[in-house]
């Protein structure tokens, strides 16, 4: 799925449209105000102030017919420039343009946009006439608070997209439409895998099937990391303040952290894993010769968001980041970067999801250290991307207040990006913590840290294979692999039992539907409940000794011999293919 924003092209179509969106509302309601109408990854939006008047779905035909017309107008659409003078004047009457204008400088030049009767303050650039814009689709409209403040008065935010072609266009519904079908909340629902409480939002509940999906990813994540030489660890889900002032999440990331009373002093439950990876390092004396020690954690955080922005797992206040510390020597930095690096593309790998790497920088403001060691650490992460043969982005002013980062975007089934792995390199917790090793000639010395992720964390990631399987997940992950329909409970449930004892004494997860139903009804709700394959046993197959099965999204019946059955269901399980 294209990313509109970054599409040069389609950044410019879309936040016309925005425009157009916003000369139609103002046709139809006089009244209205406007805040930002911005271009974003899916399309654009615009934030408006109706008044007492509210906007649902059915009114976005309405509005749509008013932008088609406007539309045929072919309006030219001019730049004008103004000073700040004269744009206080042209927009007395809206406090949102007069707030947006009040923020810039005295002597900058203000620019506008005029189509037909219509004008709004922007930077461009736009189209150069409405016609331009006949291909597009409002989508929806939701609430949003005025500045992102839930102090502030709620607007209403409509979302639309425009397209060059109407066959782009309907390629791009299309594809939402299969997003829709594949949201990882109607799925966890329909499939028993999650849920969320009115008692804890945010705050995820794992039911029985998710528990097996959840417990699949840890187990693997464990072989893995086993083979690449992690030791593992569990940390306190609580520490007191002190540790978070060492660690500078106190002055930081102090906003998103929960905090509590204990003995007359305050504790914070840990947004992140690493000040306690830092301590279980501290408790050890270490030699250069244990270098590089890479110690993994499945750690459960907490942080504070904003009610408003919680979606699902996407966005959760709790979740288990699949974290790893890796303390090395400054020899050592490039080779285990590069290790590292590989070790993500395997496990991706494993999840057909593919991937693009950003190399993201020293935030403007919030960063601790010097911006020569800061300078240092983002050209030994770049040097070492290009040793491992991948390309990179950079991403300005987005790295972790203590270190720059590689951020791993995967690409989903449908073509839409995710952030999941990074690697962190830093250069400021082992200082702030007093972390040391015995070099060769018995002096102590600093080590280097690496922070890491690779799914992120497990909550997210499965909403995003959730999402990306459409909910079909390949057979090591399916909580039910194998669902066993007799034809005739009289005649063949004994068989199909007989045939469930040995799957599952082969560890294969296997369910057996012996209810007093059709054979079709079952064997569509195998299909709705997507289960990866389907058994149906009847006279042959008893008779004989066979099985006969359907995989997902086939119709073909396939008849083998049992143990055949079995070896191509434990390789296919082994392989996760």
């Amino acid at each position: 799925m294209i990313n509109i924003k970054e599409n040069e092209k389609l950044n410019i179509l879309n936040h016309s449209c925005a425009h157009l969106l916003a000369h139609a509302v103002k046709r139809l309601y006089p009244n209205a105000l406007f805040w930002v109408g911005p271009t974003i990854k899916e399309g654009f939006y615009y934030d408006i102030d109706l008044g007492d008047t509210v906007v649902t779905e059915d009114d976005l035909n309405k509005i749509s017919k008013e932008m088609k017309k406007i539309v045929k107008e072919n309006k030219l659409i001019k730049r004008e420039e103004l000073t700040k003078k004269e744009a206080l004047e042209m927009f007395k009457n809206d406090p949102y343009k007069l707030d947006i204008i009040n923020s810039l400088n005295d002597d900058e030049v203000i620019s506008a946009y005029r189509q037909g009767e219509f004008i709004d303050l922007c930077r461009g650039p736009h189209v150069e006439s409405t016609k331009l814009l006949k291909h597009f689709k409002l989508l929806k409209v939701s609430g949003a608070y005025y500045k992102g403040d839930s102090n502030n008065k709620m607007l209403q935010r409509i979302y639309g997209v425009c397209f060059e072609t109407e066959e782009e266009l309907n390629e791009h519904l299309t594809l939402l439409e299969e997003a829709k079908k594949r949201d990882h909340r109607k799925l966890g629902k329909e499939l028993n895998l999650f849920m969320i409480s009115e008692y804890g939002p945010g705050f995820p509940f794992w039911l029985p099937n998710g528990m097996i999906l959840r417990k699949s990813l840890e187990d693997f994540w464990y072989e893995e990391h086993k083979k690449e030489g992690y030791e593992f660890i569990k940390t306190p889900i609580m520490l007191n303040q002190e540790l978070w002032e060492i660690s500078g999440h106190w002055k930081n990331y102090r906003e998103n952290m929960y905090t509590s009373q204990i003995d007359n002093q305050l504790f914070a439950i840990k947004p992140m894993n690493c000040p306690g990876g830092m301590l279980v390092y501290k408790n050890s004396i270490h030699s250069y010769k244990d270098l590089p020690i890479r110690c993994g954690e499945l750690g459960l955080v907490h942080r504070h968001e904003a009610s408003g922005a919680l979606s699902g797992l996407f966005r959760v206040r709790n979740f288990t980041q699949d974290d790893a510390h890796i303390f090395m020597r400054e020899d050592q930095m490039e080779e285990e970067i590069i290790r590292l690096v590989n070790f993500i593309d395997r496990m991706y790998h494993i999840f057909n999801l593919s991937y693009h790497v950003e190399l993201s920088t020293r935030p403007l403001d919030k960063y601790i250290g010097k911006i020569e060691t800061w300078d240092k650490a983002e050209s030994i992460l770049g040097n070492a991307l290009k040793k491992a043969g991948k390309d990179y982005v950079i991403n300005e002013g987005d790295g972790a207040f203590y270190g720059p980062k590689l951020d791993f975007k995967v690409e989903d089934s449908l073509g839409r990006e995710w952030q999941c792995g990074t690697i962190q390199l830093d250069m400021q917790l082992p200082e702030r913590f007093d972390l040391t090793y015995i070099d060769s000639d018995g002096s102590k010395k600093r080590p280097i840290m690496l922070h890491r992720v690779i799914y992120g964390s497990i909550e997210r990631f499965i909403g995003i294979l959730i999402e990306h399987f459409g909910g079909v997940f390949p057979l090591w992950l399916a909580p039910v692999g194998i669902n066993i329909i007799p034809v005739n409970n009289e005649y063949h449930l004994e068989y199909a039992t007989k045939i469930k004892e040995i799957l599952t004494e082969n560890n294969i997860r296997v369910s057996l539907d012996d209810r007093n139903e059709k054979l079709s009804y079952k064997m569509r709700e195998s299909i709705s409940n997507k289960i990866p394959y389907t058994l149906i046993l009847g006279d042959k197959e008893k008779n004989e000794n066979l099985i006969s099965y359907r995989i997902h999204g086939s119709d073909e019946t396939i008849t083998m011999k049992l143990d055949e059955f079995i070896n191509k269901i434990n390789t296919q399980i082994k392989d996760k293919k």
